[in-house]
């Protein structure tokens, strides 16, 4: 079983490439996902982010606003730092955990692991190959825009992240998502059709 990641910038079309991989038939864990359930009252990180930003970034019910969270961790890069040694190691067991139950289950073809911090975690040394999303930075920020987020806001989670040429350069594959959908799909169609062959040779 190839282990392949998928990554790239905020907006830069991560989910709309992790769709058509599993509309063809490509098995993707969704690492934000994965932090989202982390995050869950029971949860050892649920009590540990508390302890660590306060009860503030809580809602009434006792569970942990990401809204309210995310503008605390990306108007302090110490605090994203903090919240990431809390969630990545957790996030990136669950990750093996499910590669090795996919493996288990005889499944022989490429499967994913889709987050945004891949290369900034580390966790590309786990993975045959990486495949990197990416558009303009133009097209970044009027996607967040259009999500509702301010520009502000916008601008402070693109540059939380590491710069869309440092991420290219450690892509095995890339994937231009600054066209129509169109244009994406044929690109993933082809990548597809090249995992198909490495997997079967």
């Amino acid at each position: 079983m190839l282990k392949l990641g998928l990554t790239g910038g905020i907006a830069s079309g991560k989910s709309s490439v992790a769709a058509m991989l599993r509309e063809l038939g490509f098995p993707v864990l969704d690492a934000d996902s994965v932090s989202h359930r982390l995050m869950e009252p029971g949860e050892p990180a649920h009590d540990e982010i508390l302890r660590e930003f306060g009860t503030d970034v809580a809602s009434s019910s006792g569970r942990i606003d990401r809204g309210k969270l995310a503008a605390v961790v990306f108007a302090d890069p110490d605090k994203l730092t903090r919240l990431n040694a809390i969630l990545h190691p957790r996030a990136e067991q669950a990750m093996l955990l499910q590669f090795d139950a996919w493996q288990r289950s005889g499944f022989r073809d490429a499967a994913f692991v889709e987050a945004a911090l891949l290369v900034e975690a580390g966790f590309t040394k786990y993975l045959d190959s990486l495949v990197v999303t990416f558009c303009t930075p133009a097209q970044q920020l009027e996607r967040l825009l259009a999500r509702g987020i301010s520009e502000v806001e916008a601008r402070r989670r693109i540059a939380a992240q590491l710069p869309i040429n440092e991420k290219l350069r450690h892509a095995t594959h890339t994937i231009d998502c600054s066209g129509s959908l169109d244009s994406t799909r044929a690109q993933v169609e082809s990548l597809a059709a090249k995992l198909h062959k490495q997997t079967s040779s």
